[in-house]
């Protein structure tokens, strides 16, 4: 699994001109699957996640998990994380799992990180056409792949 994580002070994620999901202060998280990706993955990029400390302490200094400072969370499923770019210009998808394999995944990663957090998290629509604005916080941008837990 590979996730960009955001703090935003706000995000949404709009389908056919409606928005699905909106949140304030919190993490916006671009989801993508991979075929070799079980549930370890998410219970290990859960953990990590809701423990980041990326959120501003009394004194400004990134000190603060999302649970700290009961933020919200909004998770999108994004399938081109997973892309490589090693040959040519085209990005290939071929590490990126298939819909059997990667809806369930999403759907489990969102119900745990709710679990995690202690509140509902917002979410796109697996395989929609989506619009994602945000106002990054910071700005802070983390990437992490489960696959290199090192």
């Amino acid at each position: 699994m590979r996730a960009v994580i955001q703090r935003v002070s706000s995000a949404s994620v709009t389908i056919d001109g409606e928005v699905r999901s909106s949140i304030g202060n919190g993490l916006l998280i671009l989801l993508g699957v991979g075929h070799e990706d079980g549930p370890e993955d998410i219970d290990w990029l859960v953990k990590k996640t809701a423990a980041l400390r990326i959120f501003p302490d009394e004194d400004g200094v990134m000190n603060r998990s999302i649970v700290e400072v009961e933020g919200e969370a909004l998770v999108v499923s994004q399938f081109t994380l997973m892309a490589s770019t090693r040959k040519g210009n085209r990005p290939s998808y071929i590490r990126a799992a298939g819909h059997e394999l990667a809806v369930p995944l999403y759907e489990a990663f969102c119900a745990s990180l709710s679990d995690a957090i202690g509140r509902t998290v917002g979410t796109g629509e697996f395989g929609a056409d989506m619009k994602v604005a945000l106002v990054n916080d910071g700005p802070v941008t983390i990437c992490i792949d489960t696959k290199n837990k090192e």
